[in-house]
């Protein structure tokens, strides 16, 4: 069947209810205002959003050179940043916004993607204000896509929307034992939670069963109920942490993929936690 331009709440809402949510469906909410109403898109979204959906920011996908407010961005810049959304070829993006029209500035999100020949996209007709006149449910809680970059665990040190867990062995991620990396110190990203993914394999290199995996996560005080990021030096290992949280049924954790090597490069002192030298500028 092909795509609709508009889609019905009711349309939607089943979609949710059947878990389609995932690499070939994406809900995006693109709220945003014209600075004279003093509303914070972003803060609105972390408080209430659709199930599953993540944010489009049109002030963050946009040409940055430009003395003009989001301008179009490079094919390139786009196809970076949706592709951190989670957002493949293949995927049917579905677009939104809380505006009191009930449709401000999704319908330029829809534009955006379909200048780029992204043509699997529809606009949620009635945005935010007609889901909740229908009655659907809202949430605070935000579904990390499959990919975090250094922007999102930098902002997460304050909003604390996802957990972190680092599969690093325990020596490296107390910053005890050195990096394997030239020109970096060992360490953690603050909050975040230590699970070598030794643990979840065998002596004899098998994945260890769900049961033991359930119980590792409990035991480490990682909630497989609510959002999850993985991490390690360099976005490999993290993989491991990726693949039991998913054999124990949580619906899909985030991989940063810039990982340590990344995060001790940018990160100030102060968010490099560590019981040894740490960082020093």
């Amino acid at each position: 069947m092909a795509l609709q331009t508009l889609i019905a709440a009711r349309w939607l809402a089943e979609a949710l209810k059947s878990n389609r949510i995932g690499p070939s469906l994406r809900v995006l909410d693109t709220s945003w205002y014209l600075p004279k109403l003093k509303r914070d898109a972003k803060k609105e979204f972390r408080q209430r959003h659709i199930a599953g959906a993540g944010f489009f920011d049109i002030d963050q996908c946009c040409d940055k050179t430009s003395p003009l407010d989001h301008m179009l961005p490079t094919e390139d810049e786009f196809a970076d940043y949706v592709g951190r959304l989670g957002i493949g070829n293949q995927t049917h993006v579905v677009v939104y916004d809380a505006s009191d029209f009930g449709s401000f500035s999704a319908p330029r999100v829809w534009w955006m993607f379909r200048v780029f020949g992204h043509q699997a996209v529809s606009l949620l007709d009635g945005g935010l204000k007609n889901w909740l006149r229908e009655g659907h449910p809202v949430t605070g809680e935000y579904s990390k896509p499959e990919q975090t970059d250094y922007e999102d665990m930098l902002d997460n040190l304050e909003s604390k929307r996802f957990q972190v867990v680092d599969a690093r062995p325990q020596g490296r991620f107390r910053g005890v034992e050195p990096e394997p990396r030239d020109n970096t110190e060992p360490g953690h990203i603050p909050c975040s939670i230590s699970l070598p993914f030794t643990s979840f394999l065998s002596e004899a290199g098998m994945e260890k069963p769900t049961q033991e995996l359930r119980s590792l996560f409990k035991g480490a005080g990682v909630d497989l109920g609510k959002p999850l990021c993985v991490t390690c030096g360099s976005g490999v290992t993290a993989c491991h942490v990726a693949l039991a949280a998913h054999l124990c049924g949580h619906p899909g954790a985030a991989v940063y993929d810039g990982a340590w090597s990344e995060w001790y490069t940018r990160a100030l002192p102060e968010h490099v936690i560590s019981e040894g030298r740490g960082k020093h500028v």
